[in-house]
């Protein structure tokens, strides 16, 4: 690997919101990782701590603030409000200066104890390092087989696949990072955009863990509304699926009506069925309702984007 000819980095990019019991502990156990990566990565390396506050109504800003007052390694960004955590990353992303970036989460369910290996593969050549759960027992039953059909129907419909139970937690090589900057996505799906980007890819494997502490901020409507933002903003083929169905109706729209063309010259017409004709009617009103939603969907979409707002709004930073 070649570095640049500055002091070498390593960019911990942590987003928080209202996470002020979990901060404390994440440091205290990630600092022996971190320094055992900056080891690997030879004499003069330094480690930065980003921490993003994505609109916390708890005191973790107070938590964050107090220690980067003693501990000049910890940067704290504060956003104007919750952003939610695919900008909150991406406003972590935009302002770290590391040669290499790693995003994780502060309930301490990405083991920190990982990062060291993720180096060592960035260290022999790979520009970005996926950190793949080898198994999901820490979630529970519903969300480990939400998880895996999303996986599956994402990655027929993709034009880019994303690696199956890799989360936000890997390794961003600075040159990766350059290209995730110019990407100017409203509706944004970092997995998504991390593959798309390409470039030297590995992965390794590790064992996810319970929380830490505090509860999870992804109840089932964010993580829908997360599924949908990923599998608009990186494929249109929901929208192809329905212009076929619209042709195979179509075509039985039409052998129905030759059908009942040939039937009334032959055996004349029947007493008209309220039944046939309301199965119809429904069931093509659905199909037109059903294909209305999805298409909304990219237009609602494609209004954020022509509005052309930014991500995130930041409000103050600490540390910098």
């Amino acid at each position: 690997m070649n570095f640049p000819r500055q002091a070498r980095k390593l960019s911990i990019v942590v987003p928080v919101y209202d996470e002020q019991d979990a901060v404390s502990a994440f440091l205290r156990r990630a600092r022996p990782s971190v320094e055992e990566a900056l080891g690997l990565m030879g004499e003069g390396a330094m480690a930065e701590w980003l921490f993003v506050n994505d609109g916390s109504q708890d005191a973790t800003r107070v938590v964050i603030t107090e220690i980067a007052s003693r501990e000049p390694g910890v940067k704290l960004l504060n956003l104007s409000r919750n952003f939610g955590k695919e900008a909150a990353i991406a406003a972590g992303i935009d302002h770290a200066s590391g040669d290499a970036v790693i995003p994780i989460d502060v309930d301490l369910q990405d083991p920190p104890e990982v990062i060291p290996r993720l180096v060592e593969r960035w260290l022999d050549g790979a520009q970005v390092v996926n950190a793949k759960r080898a198994n999901r027992d820490a979630d529970g039953r519903a969300k480990r087989l939400t998880a895996r059909w999303f996986y599956r129907l994402y990655n027929r419909l993709a034009e880019h696949e994303i690696p199956e139970n890799v989360g936000d937690f890997r390794l961003l090589d600075h040159e990766a990072v350059a290209v995730l900057r110019r990407l100017p996505e409203q509706s944004r799906f970092n997995k998504g955009l991390f593959s798309w980007i390409g470039f030297r890819v590995e992965t390794l494997e590790y064992s996810r863990e319970a929380r830490g502490s505090g509860e999870s901020k992804w109840p089932a409507r964010r993580l829908w509304r997360l599924a949908l933002d990923g599998i608009t903003s990186s494929t249109t083929a929901p929208l192809r699926i329905w212009s076929y169905v619209g042709v195979v109706v179509a075509l039985l729209a039409i052998g129905y009506a030759a059908f009942l063309v040939v039937y009334t010259l032959a055996f004349g017409a029947d007493a008209p069925g309220y039944a046939s004709i309301m199965v119809a009617v429904l069931g093509l009103g659905a199909l037109n309702l059903l294909s209305m939603g999805v298409l909304g969907e990219y237009v609602g979409r494609i209004a954020v984007e022509v509005r052309r707002r930014p991500l995130y709004v930041v409000e103050s930073r600490v540390g910098f």
